[in-house]
């Protein structure tokens, strides 16, 4: 885990580069679905965000698990490292020959290759470790980069995010809490769940609007509030009124990401745990017939 998150910067930089396999995926203007499980789920949902914000289409997210896709789009993109999740596998079969589909996939040699409409893998950013950290964050950098930003900022920062030392009130809090606005919400999930898989942490995330309408009642001492982009307006002195510390993410939010994936692996390492391999969790959720 730490070689692979260690190499997000590198790992954004080609993605950036790859400039192919961004026009296989939906032009301007196209009403589409994006699905995925876990991790790719969240991605998924910053992905809808962003590219529904810019202009650029119509752009829902759904679980694999529980997907409306038979609402007249365009083309239905399933997100997966492995290519081998159960739901995903499903959710495409039953879609041949009905919806163009597209599989944007971590292993070139996955069964989900054969089933899309059309396959973009990116190979090079899949790993050993059962957590996901640096397919995910060069997944949602493609899709960024399909949709005409320029990365630059994003990797400076990732590369700052990976070199900084970590503070102790970060590493050793008793609970965080993760928020996010627009297409930052995906990520601050993915956050969230990122220390509960590596580090058996006790992790929430919300909107930052909605965190005022009840979660703020477990900020307390010891605890953290992490903001992924630009804050609300008064949200930080209401947390401070806690007691809690509010860590005000400067980075961008694919590079914040990073630093709580950080934090997650120095957690794990603290309490004798295997970040490459969490408790009850597998590489891929294959389910039996």
């Amino acid at each position: 885990m730490a070689i692979e998150l260690g190499s997000q910067p590198e790992m954004w930089a080609r993605a950036a580069e790859l400039r192919a396999e961004q026009s296989l995926l939906p032009a301007r203007g196209e009403r589409i679905a994006v699905v995925g499980c876990g991790t790719s789920w969240f991605i998924a949902q910053s992905y809808a965000s962003l590219r529904e914000a810019g202009g650029h289409g119509e752009t829902d997210a759904f679980a694999a698990s529980e997907a409306f896709v038979d609402r007249g789009y365009d083309a239905v993109i399933a997100l997966t490292r492995s290519g081998t999740t159960t739901e995903v596998l499903q959710l495409v079969d039953g879609l041949r020959g009905r919806v163009r589909t597209i599989g944007l996939i971590g292993d070139a040699e996955s069964p989900l290759v054969d089933l899309v409409d059309q396959a973009v893998t990116i190979p090079f950013a899949d790993e050993r470790s059962v957590v996901q950290t640096r397919f995910a964050t060069t997944a949602f950098a493609l899709f960024r980069a399909a949709l005409g930003e320029d990365l630059t900022g994003a990797i400076a920062d990732a590369e700052r995010a990976v070199a900084e030392e970590l503070d102790p009130v970060l590493t050793d809090a008793e609970q965080y809490t993760f928020l996010g606005r627009n297409w930052s919400v995906g990520l601050v999930q993915e956050a969230a769940i990122k220390m509960r898989e590596v580090s058996q942490s006790w992790t929430e995330s919300y909107p930052s609007m909605e965190y005022r309408h009840g979660p703020i009642a477990i900020a307390a001492p010891g605890r953290v509030t992490w903001q992924f982009g630009e804050a609300p307006e008064g949200l930080a002195d209401d947390v401070a009124a806690t007691g809690a510390h509010f860590e005000a993410g400067a980075l961008d939010p694919m590079a914040e990401l990073v630093r709580v994936q950080r934090v997650a692996l120095a957690r794990a390492r603290a309490r004798g745990l295997d970040p490459d391999a969490p408790r009850n969790l597998s590489r891929s959720v294959v389910l039996d017939a």
